[in-house]
């Protein structure tokens, strides 16, 4: 009964230690997760009241598939004043939150036997939704040294004749690293070079940054933009995560290819969610700056504290929400109760189960001598976490 597709197709393992922790919390113990991608913060307010006021005024019904013409009109707007780019509403399609965005990406591009490029450590669903498109996943393995960033002769040595894509994202989930512009120009510079290779630009957390402005790969590669995917949303800056809403902007053929996909899967977005994104776009961004400052407090906290964790080496991300720390100092020891730590997974099944600190393995990545810790959680409970995870590894030998 069940499809070879969705047999290939291997669960979130982020969802799972979330669920674990979550379980654990209901059977009575004390568990703090630093697991989940999801801001602490509430949806700015000017945000929920354009919510409210499309409620009140009754826009209950079906929007355009790709949209409202208002929002992607106000992403067209943004697209211009935050990033530079010029992209007309109707290149642009609306969709169910970015990762919706990018499965009908991979739908809309991918056929049978193509070849995707995906640097490690990855976000846990790029490998899956290639495979959901009948496509090759192929992974190439960053350094710690490098600071997780995909090199141009490593990109270089892997593009084929069956290469179809090449996923870049940046600020980075699961690392935090963000690519300056001279590396991304690098890397365009071998791009330019396989004209059959397309560009899919994951820039959900463009707004979270904390040393220097946001470079996407067509701030310096506009020659590229006739092959790049962007994918964008809301989820991450403005605290949106269960609003539901992203969008993709790309060559219009490529858009036009997503939008009857979405016609057909699942339409367009919540009207609600919709007239939220608009106002998101409209505003200011005072709300996200106070968002991003608290992060970056918190992750100079976190990092100080891991370089302070015998065997613990952590370099400090430029965005996003989560450090990534090299944990492989402890593959490969026994706790005190015997449990065997062979792999990034039995270490935070081990952490999780006898400490009470739910992190996610870097075996879900890719990158097996890691793990990722979320700081997207209150500074009480980033301090307890380090007291934890310390006492955990102290338990180890």
């Amino acid at each position: 009964m069940i499809s070879k597709r969705a047999q290939s197709v291997s669960p979130s393992e982020t969802l799972a230690i979330s669920a674990k922790a979550k379980e654990l919390t209901r059977q009575g113990k004390s568990v703090v997760s630093l697991s989940a991608g999801e801001p602490d913060f509430k949806t700015p307010q000017h945000i929920c009241d354009a919510a409210i006021k499309a409620i009140n005024d009754g826009f209950h019904g079906y929007t355009m598939n790709t949209g409202t013409p208002g929002l992607r009109e106000s992403i067209s707007n943004k697209l211009q004043r935050d990033n530079q780019l010029d992209y007309n509403p109707s290149q642009i399609v609306c969709t169910n939150g970015a990762k919706q965005a990018l499965g009908f990406s991979m739908l809309a591009m991918i056929d049978e036997g193509d070849e995707v490029i995906i640097p490690t450590p990855y976000w846990v669903s790029y490998p899956q939704m290639v495979n959901v498109a009948g496509g090759t996943p192929v992974t190439v393995r960053t350094s710690f040294e490098n600071n997780y960033r995909i090199t141009p002769e490593q990109l270089e040595d892997t593009i084929t004749d069956n290469t179809k894509a090449i996923m870049l994202c940046s600020p980075s989930n699961p690392t935090g690293t963000c690519y300056s512009a001279d590396e991304l120009k690098a890397l365009a510079d071998v791009l330019v070079n396989y004209p059959q290779v397309n560009i899919i630009s994951d820039e959900i957390y463009e707004y979270i940054v904390f040393e220097d402005q946001h470079v996407g790969i067509l701030n310096v590669a506009p020659e590229l933009k006739d092959r790049t995917v962007l994918i964008n949303g809301f989820s991450k800056g403005f605290a949106m995560t269960g609003w539901r809403l992203g969008y993709l902007a790309a060559p219009q053929s490529f858009a036009d290819a997503a939008a009857k996909i979405q016609s057909q899967e699942t339409s367009a977005p919540s009207s609600i969610s919709q007239k939220a994104g608009e106002a998101a776009y409209r505003g200011n961004l005072e709300a996200v700056h106070t968002m991003r400052d608290a992060f970056k407090e918190r992750r100079n906290f976190v990092v100080d504290a891991l370089s302070n964790i015998e065997g613990v080496k952590c370099f400090k991300p430029s965005g996003a929400f989560y450090v990534f720390p090299d944990i492989s100092h402890y593959l490969g020891t026994t706790s005190s109760n015997g449990t065997s730590v062979e792999s990034s997974t039995d270490l935070c099944m081990y952490l999780i189960e006898e400490h009470g600190l739910a992190a996610v393995p870097g075996d879900a990545f890719g990158e097996p001598n890691g793990m990722r810790l979320s700081y997207a959680s209150s500074m009480e409970d980033l301090e307890e976490a380090i007291k934890r995870l310390q006492k955990g590894l102290q338990n180890l030998s």
